[in-house]
């Protein structure tokens, strides 16, 4: 299982094959198996394979940590207000106004259940099996952006792709940086969490 010949196919149908047959049409039932299979799966090799244990990550640098994102989420906040603000106000702050209960909940259910196995899979999973395969970082970065992006294909929608894609380079950046999903996970979580309470959730699955 640590062969390149390996590596390779797993590769290819983890992040290539399944992705894209998820915007295919078919039974969402045996979407979801071959989903929970998949992160069985990648739970398994990172556990038993990789020998990677699921804890937090010691001496981290929270400071820089928070300085950067802070730096980061001022910036996502600043253009997607004012990409809500022209091209679809009605929808501005829409479901933390007239629906607060379910914005809270949305977003609790959404950083532990969309984003922690997200980033296992994209950041913990991919940089463990995939990285010492590639002598260019900032190639395999650009990679890991790419399937990230790809992973969003069944949204079928241009925007989803674009966003996920400088999403996916912010993460594999900071995962690259700090080996912690604890923090890449945070991160992620602030990023989907404001797009959703700006009023980009329609767009990226949340319900409103």
């Amino acid at each position: 299982m640590k062969s390149v010949t390996y590596k390779s196919i797993e590769f290819f149908i983890a992040f290539i094959i399944i992705p894209v047959s998820f915007a295919l049409k078919f039974d969402w039932r045996i979407k979801g198996i071959i989903g929970l299979i998949g992160f069985c799966y990648i739970v398994f090799v990172l556990l038993k394979v990789e020998k990677k244990a699921f804890k937090i990550e010691p001496n981290l640098n929270w400071k820089r940590f928070w300085k950067l994102t802070s730096i980061k989420f001022v910036a996502i906040s600043i253009l997607t207000f004012l990409y809500i603000w022209f091209f679809d106000r009605e929808n501005l702050f829409t479901v933390i106004i007239n629906k607060p209960k379910l914005w809270l909940i949305i977003l609790f259910v959404y950083t532990i259940l969309s984003v922690y196995p997200q980033e296992l899979i994209y950041r913990t999973f991919f940089f463990e099996r995939y990285q010492k395969l590639f002598s260019n970082t900032n190639l395999f970065i650009f990679i890991n952006a790419i399937v990230f992006s790809l992973g969003h294909i069944f949204f079928k929608n241009t925007l989803v792709i674009v966003l996920t894609f400088f999403g996916g380079l912010l993460f594999a950046l900071t995962y690259n940086k700090t080996k912690s999903t604890l923090l890449v996970s945070i991160e992620h979580a602030i990023y989907g969490c404001w797009l959703f309470t700006v009023g980009m959730g329609n767009m990226l699955g949340f319900p409103s």
